[in-house]
């Protein structure tokens, strides 16, 4: 498949999208942290983040039992300039903040995958 159509089809899923939008907040989270964040199961944000890194958009890290994730560092500026028009659209924010807001509660409550 077409690197491009690729890259949109991916960010066409609101849960992909979600991800990516902590990501670019946060730098980096674990995946404990983005399903609280978002209110989905394990399996369902795992999905996705396979998709994700499938794609080449973002890395994984396995840090003991947990893994972490973060945006790609050698996505393409074309990809990267997407995201930040993207993410800097006004309902995107307010999308953001409650996601965030979870993600104060989700940390709390899961101190042993904090990044």
């Amino acid at each position: 498949m077409e690197p491009v159509t690729a890259f949109f089809q991916l960010l066409s899923d609101r849960t992909r999208l979600s991800i990516l939008q902590l990501l670019w907040a946060k730098g980096e989270l674990c995946v404990c942290e983005i399903t609280g964040a978002l209110a989905e199961s394990q399996p369902k944000i795992s999905r996705h983040l396979a998709l994700l890194r499938e794609g080449r958009i973002i890395l994984d890290q396995r840090r003991g039992t947990w893994v972490h994730y973060r945006l790609h560092p050698d996505m393409p500026q074309w990809q990267h300039q997407t995201l930040a028009e993207c993410f800097a659209q006004p309902l995107m924010g307010a999308v953001l903040e409650t996601h965030l807001a979870r993600l104060g509660g989700a940390a709390a409550d899961a101190g042993h995958c904090a990044a």
